[in-house]
């Protein structure tokens, strides 16, 4: 069973203070979470964790992350001034891009971020926009599908990012020549993944890709970047990924192909979804039933406040606020106010029946939640609050306005 680190009468305390809908997040979980990754891989000295500011890019959530040891990997130019204003700057910050505009290159190289190159042509545009750094990470892709034994476990053949196996000799050959002296190797090869074997096969493949390039072409390399890709249980009776396990599995990796070769190397990864995940929760309340062909239950929550059961038809799990014992022997579908057939949190689901104002708490947002929200609709996004370990609450982000909703538009004296 999936569990709440609060129960009906907190709930109530908490919504007087903060009217549904809201995501909150629970801080002393979350940080339990992250010291047990750390150490799973406390065996290497240098591992850090470059938490993925696309998963949860709430400036109090990521300085308490920055503050227990975690860098930042960043993406765009906006994530990077909310880096930048935290004041997590240098060797903090993974910045890894694809298409990536002049003007975010120049400012990840103002902040003397790590640069994680996606392709080849990438080398002359970074040097051109920015410089090249001392130090640079690529980001490998070796097409096909990625197996583990007989099991696919990704396919990088189609997606976009990353050099071929052959360009990453050409363009480390080239970036020496341009003065870089020491270098990453990194890759995603599967995503949303609970196997606790992906990353153990990941750093294996890793490790020897790193070790042929440094025989080829005599280059230095200083670090490993795992990147993300291992996801969290959304469902009660899905498998969790034991990371302890594999972190020991990589340890065996390391020991068997990088120590024989003499080298030494940093461990980095990029779990935003497996720190925060599983300690965010989107609290709402129903507002309407409805009974036709189907019977409905609607929130006062949509999909602009959690996209990806709309997107991906995703499974979160739903808790009924004291209804936690009752029997599940009402057939729900579970919906939003979008104008738009998949604005459902849930399909064909079996829950407690559900009266006009129950409180309906949907698990598991605290990644890709609220940060893939939007305003479809006119929707405004919701607030955030922080669970504090004492139990107390923190707003962190206030609810949209419409005023927020409006400011773009300020210019044409509409809304004064």
């Amino acid at each position: 069973m999936k569990t709440l680190p609060f129960n009906q009468a907190q709930l109530e305390e908490i919504i007087r203070q903060y009217p549904t809908p809201f995501h909150i997040y629970d801080e002393a979980a979350i940080l339990k979470n992250l010291k047990r990754l750390q150490a799973a891989f406390s065996w290497n000295a240098g591992f850090k964790e470059y938490y993925a500011v696309k998963a949860e890019p709430n400036p109090v959530i990521l300085k308490l992350l920055h503050e227990n040891g975690c860098g930042m990997d960043c993406s765009s130019y906006t994530e990077l001034m909310l880096c930048d204003a935290l004041g997590i700057r240098g060797e903090d910050i993974m910045f890894s891009s694809n298409d990536t505009p002049p003007e975010d290159f120049e400012y990840a190289r103002k902040l003397n971020a790590y640069i994680n190159l996606d392709d080849i042509t990438h080398i002359d545009f970074l040097q051109q926009h920015g410089g090249l750094p001392e130090t640079i990470c690529c980001r490998y892709n070796p097409g096909g599908n990625f197996l583990v034994g007989n099991t696919i476990m990704g396919n990088p053949g189609d997606a976009k990012y990353g050099f071929t196996r052959e360009q990453l000799t050409e363009g480390i050959k080239k970036l020496l020549t341009l003065g870089v002296k020491n270098f990453g190797l990194h890759a995603f090869l599967a995503s949303n993944t609970t196997e606790s074997n992906y990353y153990p096969a990941l750093a294996r493949e890793l490790f020897t890709v790193a070790v042929e390039l440094h025989e080829q072409t005599g280059a230095n390399f200083t670090f490993i970047n795992l990147s993300g890709g291992i996801s969290i249980p959304y469902s009660p009776d899905a498998s969790e990924a034991n990371i302890e396990w594999a972190g020991s599995e990589v340890e065996r990796a390391y020991r068997e192909v990088i120590e024989p070769a003499g080298m030494k190397l940093d461990l980095y990864t990029e779990l935003g979804r497996y720190i925060t995940g599983p300690y965010g929760y989107l609290v709402t309340t129903a507002v309407h039933k409805k009974d036709i062909h189907k019977q409905y239950i609607g929130l006062d929550a949509c999909a602009a406040n959690l996209m990806r059961p709309a997107m991906y038809g995703s499974y979160h799990h739903i808790t009924v606020m004291g209804k936690e014992n009752m029997p599940c022997d009402h057939l729900y579908d579970v919906t939003g106010s979008l104008c738009e057939n998949n604005d459902k949190f849930a399909v064909d689901r079996m829950l407690p029946k559900i009266d006009i104002g129950d409180r309906v708490v949907i698990h598991d947002t605290g990644a890709h939640g609220f940060s893939m929200g939007y305003n479809y609709n006119g929707k405004l996004r919701s607030a955030e609050v922080l669970l504090r370990p004492d139990g107390s609450t923190k707003l962190i982000r206030r609810a949209e306005t419409p005023k927020d909703y409006f400011s773009t538009l300020d210019f044409l004296g509409l809304f004064d």
